[in-house]
C-alpha cells in the first residue's frame, strides 16, 4: 500500500519560512520523480517543483529563488524549504510521486495547508 504523508504546514507571516516534509512508503523511492504541487482556494492545482532521482529540478517561476526541494533516498522523504513566503503562496500543498517510466504509477499525499498572513 502506497502512502505519502505530508507534514510541516501551518500559519506564517509574510517573509517567513516553512519546511514541508513528505514521507513515502510502499514504493521504491529511488524510482520515482518526487514533486510538490499546490492548490489555492478556487484555483486549479499547479506544479511548484519536481525533483528526479538524479537530482534534476524544475521550479515554477513564481517560487524560483525562494523554495528549495530536496530528497533523502535513505529516509524515503522529500522536503520543500519555503523562504520569503508571500500571501499568494497560501494554498494546500500536495506531495506527488510519479514512476520514472510507468506513468500510471502516480501517487498523491493528502495535502497540508500553508497560510501566509499577517
Amino acid at each position: 500500500q502506497v502512502q505519502l504523508v505530508e507534514s510541516g504546514g501551518g500559519l506564517v507571516q509574510p517573509g517567513g519560512s516553512l519546511r514541508l516534509s513528505c514521507a513515502a512508503s510502499g514504493i521504491v523511492f529511488s524510482l520515482y520523480r518526487m514533486g510538490w504541487y499546490r492548490q489555492a482556494h478556487g484555483k486549479q492545482r499547479e506544479s511548484v517543483v519536481n525533483l528526479t532521482s538524479g537530482g534534476t529540478t524544475h521550479y515554477a517561476d513564481s517560487v524560483k529563488g525562494r523554495f528549495t526541494i530536496s530528497r533523502d533516498n535513505a529516509k524515503n522523504t522529500v522536503y520543500l524549504q519555503m523562504n520569503s513566503l508571500k500571501p499568494e503562496d497560501t494554498a494546500v500543498y500536495y506531495c506527488n510521486a510519479r514512476h520514472v517510466t510507468v506513468r500510471t504509477l502516480d501517487y498523491w499525499g493528502q495535502g497540508t495547508q500553508v497560510t501566509v498572513s499577517s
